[in-house]
């Protein structure tokens, strides 16, 4: 599962440029990377897992603009179409998962 994280936060102001860049920070602290400007995502072994980190999204966020979640299976990531100029290219593949033996 995958979590992803777009927001349109403003950055008029000394103070709102400030709580722009903590919230940035907070969500590459917690695992997320950059996809697009203001669009992070995040692999989840599972929907429990997810949710923690939607709830630590909604913790961290500023008082003012917005931010938008949405959760996706592997599978609807996989049919993502990524296009560099005219060239088609793959997602990102999802982190193996971890194996004990």
């Amino acid at each position: 599962m995958w979590v992803m994280t777009m927001f349109d936060l403003p950055t008029d102001t000394k103070q709102a440029r400030r709580e722009y860049a903590l919230f940035r920070k907070h969500l590459l602290r917690d695992g997320f990377r950059m996809l697009q400007y203001s669009v992070y995502i995040r692999h989840c072994p599972s929907k429990e897992n997810a949710a923690v980190h939607i709830q630590r999204i909604a913790s961290h966020t500023p008082p003012d603009g917005e931010v938008r979640i949405i959760t996706i299976t592997d599978k609807q990531f996989e049919r993502m179409s990524v296009f560099w100029g005219k060239i088609r290219k793959t997602p990102e593949t999802a982190p193996p998962q971890l194996q004990l033996f």
